[in-house]
């Protein structure tokens, strides 16, 4: 059986399962099309779907488009008694299974799984709809007694972990920090054991994985002190387990928050340098390309040129020859590009700059990327400014605030700041009144 074949296979029995016949799985997508608020004149009568869903099943099958799968999305998110179940083992998931089989790219799945998290999340749902009911009941056994923790269990944290983390940009921070909390205690329970010594190194790469975000969550709800104390507990998980590139993403993390939550360079550059040294002993490679790139920043922001040059040729030549999946770290050659920027802003040419985090920003089109998307955009507006181009940096700055308001992001709302401050030479134009009203009535700032 080939892939589309089982794909086709695989939506039969989902909608066989339910006991759903053709006409009733038409009937219950047109509901959920209304529910939607999907114009009525743009709805397929139920024979006209009817025929849709039986193509999908054929022997030689169709893939639903996106519009039907979002349909099919909100069918299968919702177990028959109707509550909201996503996690692994969950009828969405096996949707989400079959649609990758049918061909649909990885990315268009991630965001139909983003899309059905943030509705999950908009109707007062929390961890428990990233995990499948089996999973469930085996989280409140092994709370209460460590010992009867599984590896199913582990796997369904580690996926509300990572659930959490590909909402940044897309929700609230604070929306972010309610949804981890369940899965950071569970973590934290777990680890306290006596839980099975065959799970732990599973299960303190997930629960370093967890403090690591909650420490940036913290840090984006300007909890400064929390965050420092959930980064020494990620540190702590990390360096018990065997491949030390883990802990060098736990300092990375912890360097960006402390670069913008202390005064000078000294304290973020020691957690970068000590990333590079476990990064470099460490088995992947992109995790290497990515503490280079943060050490080549410290060095450009510190006015050491040749410094951050040397970093940026490691960066790039351990991103080059990476066969790694990027996704375990989110870093890509876009955000390479942002750091070249950032270097060439700092120690450089301001017009290079420009090009870099142009390019940088034309990559970073996923929903995760938002906040660094803001980011590279701020920074563009700065080289503008420094090509004696204020009108357009303030011009770009607008959009800017637009984003930083969506995303919620600290770092954006900084660097807005500090781009604001270099156009203070002009701060009798009207334009750069317009800009400061824009920036008072969203961020109040």
């Amino acid at each position: 059986m080939d892939d589309r074949t089982a794909g086709a296979a695989a939506l039969k029995l989902l909608r066989r399962r339910r006991g759903l016949s053709l006409a009733d799985i038409a009937r219950a997508l047109i509901a959920i099309a209304g529910r939607l608020g999907q114009p009525r004149t743009s709805l397929p009568t139920v024979a006209g779907l009817q025929r849709s869903v039986a193509r999908w099943e054929a022997a030689r099958p169709t893939r639903p488009d996106e519009r039907h799968q979002l349909l099919l999305a909100h069918l299968y998110a919702r177990t028959p008694a109707g509550q909201v179940a996503l996690g692994a083992g969950s009828d969405f998931a096996e949707l989400i299974d079959a649609l990758a089989h049918l061909g649909e790219g990885a990315r268009q799945l991630a965001e139909l799984r983003s899309m059905l998290v943030r509705t999950a999340t908009d109707q007062g749902g929390g961890m428990l709809a990233l995990l499948s009911e089996g999973v469930q009941g085996g989280l409140a056994a092994a709370m209460a007694d460590p010992s009867r923790a599984d590896e199913q269990l582990v796997a369904g944290l580690s996926t509300v972990v990572s659930d959490v983390n590909a909402q940044v940009g897309s929700l609230p921070f604070v929306r972010l920090q309610l949804m981890l909390a369940p899965a950071l205690e569970a973590c934290r329970r777990l680890t306290a054991g006596p839980a099975p010594e065959p799970l732990l190194p599973h299960l303190r790469a997930v629960s370093a994985s967890a403090h690591t975000l909650a420490g940036r969550l913290a840090f984006e709800t300007r909890d400064d002190v929390a965050s420092r104390g959930l980064y020494a507990t990620a540190t702590r998980e990390a360096g018990l387990l065997p491949d030390p590139w883990r802990r060098a993403t736990v300092h990375m993390s912890h360097a960006l928050t402390t670069l913008y939550s202390t005064q000078g360079l000294d304290a973020a550059r020691v957690l970068v340098d000590a990333a590079v040294r476990d990064a470099r002993t460490g088995g992947n490679v992109v995790v290497r390309a990515r503490a280079h790139a943060l050490q080549a920043e410290i060095a450009a922001r510190a006015g050491e040129q040749r410094q951050a040059q040397a970093a940026l040729g490691l960066a790039w030549f351990d991103m080059e020859r990476s066969n790694e999946d990027s996704s375990v770290t989110s870093f890509t050659a876009g955000h390479l590009r942002g750091f070249e920027g950032v270097c060439e802003l700092y120690v450089g040419d301001a017009a290079l700059a420009h090009e870099r985090f142009a390019a940088a920003a034309g990559s970073l089109t996923a929903a995760r990327e938002q906040v660094q998307r803001a980011i590279t955009a701020t920074d563009q507006a700065l080289a503008r400014i420094r090509m004696d181009d204020p009108r357009s940096a303030a011009d770009l700055l607008h959009e800017c605030v637009l984003a930083a308001a969506t995303t919620g992001g600290r770092v954006p709302a900084i660097r807005l700041r500090r781009a604001r401050q270099e156009l203070r030479p002009w701060r009798r134009e009207d334009w750069v009144a317009d800009l400061d009203d824009h920036l008072m009535d969203v961020l109040g700032a």
